[in-house]
């Protein structure tokens, strides 16, 4: 994926040089912080113990590969956390109706509850130093020596955070430095590609995505750009928002309009207005195209991906509904 013709050398309206380089816990209880959990316990063991310390949800299946990876590295960072964090397991085959309401469409996925809500996940097999920063995060950090890895971290959460405040080429320029140390990163690639669509350059994103690997092609993160891409050209048929609101003033409860309207403001990067739009489906009439808007909306979920603050914003709200 190098060389002067990786689609990723990107230039947004500037020069891209990358220039980037890599180079005390709480004391623990006598209880263990790792537990399995059913539907019927879950909010004892999960929503109100999260109100006493953060509590990630280990949503698995016994035929799932990369979980079988995942769970050992999670029991073993979460039992050298000593007690900053808890781990409670959920099978997905024998209690899926949590995961569905949730939003989980793959596993394994990971979602960390804090003062009884959703505040923060990952999907997938992670590496071991990606899991001891996510439980830092929440935990406080145990201390340590940065290695490469966590350098790589920061730069892409850096690129991520230009990427949000609108400096595309701030953000390709980090990015194309992770690709400079890691061809086949692929949150690198994927944030390469999210530059792209946001310079209006879609096309160029989608030529960049097609034939990758099919250990890349098969990320999360880069299927989540894909889909993006599929719901800006899907926007694109849908009409004339104008005159969707229009339609909506007059009869609000046409919730097929709403519907067009919320996949619209998605792709304009209006993902608050989007989400509320079907939770105000959802609230009125969840018989509607057979629960399609939470449908939708876990849709929307997979491509804003479980840290970005829409979908925390939003999953709040939907467990709200869900649970009351």
């Amino acid at each position: 994926m190098s060389g002067p013709n990786n689609p990723y050398n990107a230039s947004f309206g500037g020069q891209m040089s990358a220039s980037a380089s890599f180079g005390a816990a709480p004391a623990a209880s006598g209880a263990s912080p790792i537990k399995d959990t059913t539907t019927a316990t879950f909010a004892k063991d999960v929503i109100e113990e999260s109100r006493n310390q953060p509590v990630l949800v280990d949503f698995w299946a016994p035929w799932c590969g990369p979980c079988k990876q995942l769970t050992p590295v999670l029991e073993k960072v979460v039992t050298e956390a000593q007690g900053r964090v808890k781990l409670v397991k959920m099978n997905i085959d024998d209690h899926p109706s949590v995961a569905g309401q949730l939003g989980i469409q793959s596993i394994p996925a990971v979602i960390a509850f804090v003062d009884g809500r959703p505040a923060d996940g990952f999907m997938g097999a992670v590496p071991e130093s990606q899991v001891r920063q996510f439980i830092d995060r929440l935990g406080g950090p145990a201390g340590g020596a940065d290695d490469q890895a966590a350098e790589i971290a920061a730069v892409l959460e850096e690129a991520g955070g230009l990427l949000a405040a609108g400096d595309i080429n701030g953000a390709a320029e980090l990015f194309g430095a992770v690709l400079q140390a890691d061809p086949e990163n692929p949150k690198a690639l994927a944030g390469m590609a999210e530059c792209m669509i946001a310079a209006g350059q879609s096309q160029r994103a989608r030529e960049a995505l097609t034939d990758l690997p099919e250990t890349l092609a098969n990320d999360a993160g880069i299927q989540a750009i894909v889909k993006k891409l599929d719901q800006i050209d899907e926007a694109r048929k849908l009409g004339d928002p104008v005159a969707i609101e229009q339609e909506l003033a007059t009869n609000p409860d046409n919730h097929e309009q709403r519907v067009k309207l919320a996949k619209i403001r998605n792709v304009e990067g209006k993902r608050d207005e989007a989400a509320e739009h079907l939770l105000v489906i959802m609230r009125k009439d969840r018989t509607f195209d057979d629960d399609g808007a939470r449908r939708q909306l876990l849709e929307f979920f997979d491509v804003w991906g479980p840290k970005d603050p829409a979908t925390i914003a939003a999953r709040r709200r939907l467990s709200s509904i869900l649970f009351s």
